[in-house]
């Protein structure tokens, strides 16, 4: 286990996922199929027909028994948009891995190509009665898990991004909204200055964009916070939004950031999963700047770094990794939910990795001074983009 880890699971004493405290991916790719793949393995099946949904199941026991590491099985039913979009689903699949290396746990994959699939994926990992924990990755398993938590009451669920009120549920939501502002305050700053780094610089206009995914409460509260901090920064500058319908669609997310930069933008925020790598082909074409999210995707995709100023980094692979070490130390909190916000890292502002070392001092400086303000409750983030006084367009 790396020190960053350590450090992040000490947080606040009972550890950044404390139990009973009280996301980014949803719908997107056309079609039914789906693919299921086994942790260490190269091969695939091609998911067939649903089996036999079985029998009556009755309540689990022994939960606070703790279970032996080899013999733990975890199934993984990512939000759609699938492995390999270098932020949301990728982030989930790290948290898999981290408790693979560090517990020698077993894991499988399965990915949902619409969100009709999802419901049939939940049970077949739960009708068998094999996986010690169903991990269900985004806002679009809810509804599915609701019935599933219910008909399958033995078998421990992990949701991410919603909350499924079951003894056999533990939930794991984000303050975006939080991270959103810190990003939305370093953009409103550079965009007010002369700013020329790596591919890109600035323009004359104090100009901002943001690209959503699918238009949900969850994107909104990445925008509302991307606003607000935009807005603190100066209520002068302009914060012009659209949603791209998917998240797995980088052309519209590319041409959408296109028009935003043609209009004047400086910097664009997206919230848009596969998507968003649109925006960053945009901004090296437009010769300008854009935020990741979920990840630190100036890592995750570097041929991008040099006009990725930051990301708003979600720690979904932390939400991941906890819920599967609380089965292994037989301390699963079912009917829990975990909130995760600045205050317990499980958001957070990160510098791009070539950019990061060119932002000005007196801008890192300020944004540290917005969260500890955040954290301490001087400044409450909204949730919702009207609530935000800045000057804003919506496209």
């Amino acid at each position: 286990m790396d020190e960053r880890r350590r450090q992040l699971l000490r947080v606040g004493g009972a550890g950044l996922f404390g139990t009973g405290l009280a996301g980014c991916l949803g719908g997107g790719g056309d079609g039914s199929e789906t693919t299921t793949e086994g942790s260490g393995s190269d091969d695939e099946t091609e998911s067939g027909a649903d089996a036999d949904d079985g029998g009556e199941t009755t309540d689990a026991e022994g939960d606070e028994t703790t279970a032996s590491s080899d013999s733990i099985d975890v199934g993984m039913v990512y939000a759609t948009g699938g492995l390999g979009d270098n932020s949301f689903n990728d982030m989930a699949h790290r948290g898999v891995q981290d408790a693979e290396s560090e517990y020698g746990v077993s894991y499988q994959n399965a990915e949902p190509e619409s969100q009709s699939d999802v419901e049939s994926l939940q049970r077949r990992f739960a009708q068998g009665s094999d996986y010690d924990l169903v991990c269900c990755i985004g806002y679009v398993q809810t509804s599915a898990l609701e019935t599933n938590a219910e008909r399958f009451s033995d078998q421990r669920f992990m949701l991410v991004d919603s909350v499924v009120e079951r003894d056999n549920v533990s939930n794991y939501t984000f303050l975006e909204h939080q991270g959103s502002f810190q990003v939305g305050h370093l953009a409103g700053l550079l965009t007010q200055q002369d700013f020329s780094a790596g591919a890109g610089e600035t323009t004359d206009d104090a100009i901002l964009g943001f690209v959503g995914g699918e238009e949900t409460p969850l994107i909104k509260r990445f925008e509302a916070g991307y606003r607000a901090g935009a807005a603190h920064a100066s209520e002068d500058v302009e914060v012009r939004s659209a949603y791209a319908g998917a998240y797995n669609d980088p052309g519209t997310g590319q041409s959408i950031a296109n028009s935003m930069y043609d209009e004047g933008a400086d910097i664009v925020y997206h919230a848009a999963g596969g998507t968003g790598n649109g925006v960053f082909q945009a901004a090296q074409e437009q010769g300008r700047y854009a935020i990741g999210v979920d990840a630190d995707q100036s890592q995750s995709l570097p041929e991008y770094s040099d006009v990725i100023l930051a990301s708003m980094v979600k720690h979904v692979d932390e939400a991941v990794f906890q819920s599967v070490a609380n089965v292994v130390n037989g301390e699963f909190d079912g009917g829990g939910v975990n909130e995760l916000g600045l205050e317990q890292n499980g958001v957070e502002a990160v510098y791009g990795q070539q950019l990061g070392s060119e932002i000005p001092d007196e801008v890192k400086s300020a944004l540290d001074e917005s969260r500890e303000a955040i954290v301490a409750g001087d400044i409450e983030v909204p949730t919702r983009p009207g609530e935000v006084g800045a000057t804003t367009t919506d496209r």
